[in-house]
């Protein structure tokens, strides 16, 4: 078994007001091999927005700006991101949804 050591006791992170996570999942079921950049880049960035429900209302032009993504690459990663069930988007409100079954994620 490995030995965890605080590295830096000074820096140990804390949950505040808001909090964002992403399951082990993620890594485990494989969205993070799967998924490419843009999409990696857009769902981090709504995970980190959402509240807790995993609402927010972001508009695709301030999207855009902060990711340094055009429209046709934003376009391509949430569609990706809806078509892997991890997003849902209904022209104005996304909501990051909680991980797919393992074996609908497998697929």
């Amino acid at each position: 078994m490995i030995r965890k050591i605080i590295l830096n006791p000074k820096r140990v992170r804390k949950i505040t007001s808001s909090f964002a996570y992403i399951e082990h999942r993620f890594v485990s079921d494989g969205f993070l091999k799967r998924l490419g950049h843009h999409e990696l880049l857009l769902y981090f960035f709504l995970v980190l927005v959402a509240d807790r429900n995993g609402l927010s209302y972001y508009s695709y032009d301030k999207i855009c700006s902060m990711l340094h993504l055009d429209i046709d690459q934003y376009i391509e990663a949430r569609n990706t991101l809806i078509e892997s069930d991890l997003i849902a988007f209904d022209g104005t409100l996304f909501q990051v949804l909680s991980l797919p079954a393992r074996q609908e994620a497998q697929g």
